[in-house]
């Protein structure tokens, strides 16, 4: 059980993965407008929150996007594994 397979360690080494600055930025940003529209909701403001919730599917969608994009630039096809 002590002597490890030459096979196994190449299994376990994994490759330096690129990290994008931007995707950070969006999750606060994300997160930014969640609380904001949350706050509106509780003062009872509807429209504001309503405005603030869609503006809020719009930044995670920008965030999710800029992720598989940066992945699928970087060589990481997250479709072809």
């Amino acid at each position: 059980m002590s002597v490890v397979e030459p096979d196994m360690e190449d299994l376990f080494q994994e490759k330096k993965r690129v990290r994008n600055p931007l995707v950070p930025l969006g999750a606060l940003m994300t997160a930014g407008v969640l609380t904001a529209g949350l706050i509106s909701f509780r003062r009872g403001n509807s429209q504001l929150g309503q405005v603030l919730m869609r503006a809020r599917v719009v930044v995670q969608g920008a965030t999710v996007a800029l992720m598989v994009g940066t992945a699928y630039y970087y060589g990481d096809n997250p479709w072809k594994k």
